[in-house]
């Protein structure tokens, strides 16, 4: 006996309509954020593709780690510039969130540093103007950093850290600490915030190591540890190449289980081969 094939109802008929215009707006958000997550990429790749500058008294490395899942990229940055008294700025942040927004919301404070740093070199004062203009911008976001001016000529480092994870600091007579220096409020939170600085003479071969919070911390991996991890790195390498120290310490976001994007910024000082520094 033959099977006869019924009509589907009226109601059939609407849940497929329904599933299927569902079906359809799924895929459009999809393809948006994949369109978001290719953008703040794009924009990441703009922002620290460039080679950083020579520095004279220093040896500078940089590395930068993208997210393990594309949709968490964000706003780690890092960046090395010289200023107009003849000084250099050395900056690493990270901006809170993901996406596009934290991805453009980065370019944004990275130019707004350089723009500040052409008016004035101290780094205690670079935040805080920095902190007062983002603010003025109403972006709703905000950003942990270190701002860091380094002299050639005194070889003085003087640093600010506006909420961001210290630093660690190793030389090659067996010094090795984490720069527990006091610091202010994240920037683009509270108007009129004063960040203190520090100062260092960077004698001596080592290296000033400078990391993101991906780097070091992560679902159940204290940031101490992390800390302590990268310091451990850093006195074994402090008289190596900082580009092969920048990638052991990237490294570590590995062990942590972190997803977020990292940065690590190193810069060595003097000269590993015993010999003046040009």
């Amino acid at each position: 006996m033959s099977r006869r094939h019924t009509a589907p109802s009226s109601s059939a008929e609407e849940l497929l309509n329904t599933l299927g215009q569902l079906t359809g707006r799924i895929l459009e958000r999809i393809k948006m954020q994949q369109a978001r997550v290719e953008l703040a990429a794009a924009l990441q790749r703009h922002t620290l593709g460039a080679p950083l500058p020579a520095v004279r008294g220093l040896r500078v490395a940089g590395r930068y780690a993208p997210a393990r899942d594309g949709l968490d990229i964000g706003g780690d940055w890092y960046d090395v510039f010289p200023m107009p008294d003849g000084t250099v700025g050395c900056a690493i942040g990270d901006v809170q969130g993901h996406d596009v927004e934290a991805a453009a919301y980065m370019g944004q404070v990275r130019t707004c540093l350089r723009a500040v740093a052409v008016a004035t070199t101290e780094p205690a004062e670079v935040l805080a103007r920095t902190n007062d203009l983002l603010i003025s911008m109403g972006s709703g976001l905000f950003v942990t950093c270190t701002f860091l001016r380094f002299d050639p000529e005194t070889r003085e480092l003087v640093d600010a850290r506006a909420g961001h994870v210290p630093a660690v600091w190793a030389t090659d007579d067996g010094r090795c600490e984490v720069v527990l220096d006091e610091g202010g409020l994240p920037l683009g939170i509270l108007d009129g915030e004063k960040y203190p600085s520090s100062r260092r003479v960077l004698a001596g071969t080592g290296a000033f190591v400078l990391v993101t919070d991906g780097v070091v911390e992560g679902p159940g991996h204290p940031i101490d540890e992390g800390l302590a991890r990268v310091a451990e790195l850093a006195a074994a390498g402090c008289s190596a190449d900082p580009d092969e120290l920048a990638a052991r310490v990237i490294a570590v976001a590995d062990l942590t289980g972190h997803s977020d994007d990292a940065a690590v910024l190193v810069l060595g000082h003097g000269d590993p081969r015993g010999t003046a520094a040009r």
